[in-house]
């Protein structure tokens, strides 16, 4: 049996998870749920786990400011992009939907959802880029790295 710690799973609705059998609670504190696939699933007291009920509340900039590197001429560049923007870096293409940055510090971090394609048209990368984790969420390529800079507010 596999355990499994998600205090955030156990949070939800018990309806939005149909395999779950119910949840009991040890004397310890720690709920424990476990599943049709015989996976168990804990929440310990005290834990902490950032949901959408206590994330910092974020805003929609107007683009953003990514940064391109070519590996190959070890040229970065900086490339101010608005939303629903396409900008061709080389052999990419780098589509531009969304950047949004915390209300209360909007210098400290930014989340832009980009698509990479080559030129061919094979997406190479959909998805969002944290700044302040370049390395969380990135894209992979032997020859071009992007990363998020940070949110065009003005």
């Amino acid at each position: 049996m596999r355990a499994v710690a998600l205090a955030a799973l156990l949070a939800l609705p018990p309806a939005l998870f149909p395999a779950l059998t119910g949840a009991q609670e040890a004397t310890d504190g720690v709920f424990v749920q476990e599943t049709g696939d015989g996976t168990r699933l804990e929440q310990r007291p005290n834990t902490r786990a950032t949901t959408s009920i206590n994330a910092p509340p974020v805003a929609a900039a107007e683009g953003a400011v990514l940064r391109a590197l070519d590996k190959t001429l070890g040229q970065p560049t900086d490339i101010e992009m608005s939303d629903g923007q396409t900008v061709v870096f080389g052999r990419i293409a780098i589509r531009m939907f969304e950047c949004r940055y915390p209300i209360d510090n909007p210098s400290s971090d930014a989340f832009a959802h980009i698509q990479i394609l080559d030129l061919e048209g094979t997406e190479l990368f959909n998805g969002w880029m944290v700044a302040s984790s370049p390395a969380l969420v990135a894209l992979e390529h032997p020859r071009y790295d992007v990363w998020v800079l940070r949110c065009r507010t003005s």
